[in-house]
């Protein structure tokens, strides 16, 4: 097997698909929380502290002359945001497997239970 056909044979496979399929899903998430952050929370939430430190994005904080935790506190709230929506999809994902799930049929008698029956019609022939 040359080594072409095995990279097209690895790179094809299910688990390096659904990968690179994650990876750029990830990526777009990631722009969207990004934008959410600086678009919405900040200019939301964050506003009046802002406005009273004389800035207009959280990335501008600074500290002791340039320390920027500013940038800090942001990848923390992206963070937050990111995890919290994520256990939002999978608690979404999980309560639709439980509703999809069948119940397994009752548990019929064992098979000690078979066989003292069997053996008391026998015992009443």
């Amino acid at each position: 097997m040359g080594i072409f056909s095995e990279f097209k044979e690895f790179a094809m496979k299910g688990n390096v698909v659904d990968l690179a399929v994650g990876v750029i899903i990830g990526a777009a998430f990631g722009k969207i929380v990004s934008s959410l952050i600086e678009n919405v929370i900040t200019p939301l939430i964050l506003k009046p502290a802002l406005d009273a430190a004389h800035l207009s994005t959280i990335e501008e904080l600074t500290a002791f002359g340039g320390v920027k935790y500013g940038l800090f506190l942001s990848a923390v709230i992206n963070f937050i945001i990111v995890a919290f929506v994520l256990f939002l999809i999978i608690k979404g994902i999980n309560h639709a497997k439980k509703k999809n799930e069948v119940a397994p049929p009752p548990a019929g008698p064992t098979q000690e239970e078979l066989l003292t029956q069997i053996r008391d019609l026998l015992k009443n022939k």
